[in-house]
């Protein structure tokens, strides 16, 4: 299992850049150590995997476009494919640790098209209304999907079958999933693509948020009307375009802060946020201490 202490994403994008994924075996097995993330949290993002998760510690708050839902230790969950998430870090008191099992569905279905993506998978990952399945003990039937989620963990890449056992204890764990989701799959979602436009302007925000953004020209990305644009970002994201922008320019600013040498001026401007005096000030509101504290905090943590 590979400890992480960051996220990648893809060039341009929020989808989540899965590094040692493998096409002929497509599974990793991670360990987040989340206070060590900069900011102790991971940005909106999305992946085609599926994930499956353990709290091993401390506690996480999920947000989706759907709400949000706090995880303390030994509860776990499943985020579905392609849905758009952010985490927080929540816990002052213990270390926030999270086990992770992150997988194409083509693992369990087989080959596509196969009886068993039909009946099992599909119902599954297609459903809008499917966002976010959690599992909390002192429920029989999600007691047993956590058991089951951290016994695959113990699983060896060096032992004889590794594959095969891993594969059958994640289809175990699915067809229990997928008969706990029986009732929200018959509850069918009304077609909606706002999943599919904040993606497309969320990508523009990160290709061009050195620059000026106008509304019209986000509108545009998604071939949305600026009301619609509106619309999608306070349905998806809970917030409004001017502040997703700023958002994403302040944690741009936070990672060049933490990880390298340049002067707070060169990173206010790199980031789009202009002068230095309006760097700092926005800067304060956001992580609550200046650029040079933050930077001092996070560089130290790192040593």
């Amino acid at each position: 299992m590979k400890n992480i202490q960051s996220i990648e994403f893809y060039t341009g994008s929020k989808e989540e850049l899965l590094p040692g994924f493998a096409s002929d075996f497509p599974y990793i097995a991670s360990r987040a150590e989340l206070d060590k993330y900069t900011g102790r949290y991971v940005p909106w993002h999305w992946h085609k995997t599926v994930e499956l998760f353990y709290m091993e510690s401390g506690s996480l708050e999920y947000d989706t476009p759907g709400g949000k839902l706090l995880f303390p230790a030994g509860s776990g969950g499943m985020v579905n494919s392609n849905v758009l998430h952010m985490t927080k870090a929540v816990s002052q008191t213990e270390k926030n640790i999270q086990l992770l099992h992150i997988f194409d569905v083509s693992l369990l279905a087989g080959e596509q098209g196969s009886r068993i993506e039909q009946k099992y998978i599909t119902p599954v990952t297609t459903a809008p209304q499917i966002e976010l399945l959690p599992f909390f003990p002192g429920n029989a039937a999600e007691d047993k999907i956590l058991k089951l989620i951290l016994e695959a963990f113990r699983f060896s890449e060096e032992e004889a079958g590794y594959e095969i056992k891993l594969r059958e204890a994640l289809s175990e764990i699915w067809l229990l999933l997928f008969e706990l989701s029986l009732p929200l799959q018959e509850k069918k979602g009304k077609p909606d693509n706002s999943n599919d436009k904040i993606k497309l302007m969320m990508i523009y925000i990160h290709e061009h948020y050195r620059e000026k953004i106008s509304i019209p020209e986000l509108a545009a990305a998604a071939y949305l009307s600026e009301r619609e644009c509106f619309r999608v970002f306070h349905d998806c994201l809970h917030t409004t375009p001017a502040e997703y922008i700023r958002a994403y320019r302040l944690q741009a600013a936070c990672r060049m802060l933490a990880g390298g040498q340049a002067s707070v001026t060169d990173i206010g401007h790199t980031c789009g946020l202009g002068s230095s005096s309006y760097f700092g000030k926005v800067f304060r509101e956001y992580a609550h201490c200046t650029p040079s504290e933050y930077r001092k905090k996070w560089q130290d943590c790192n040593r």
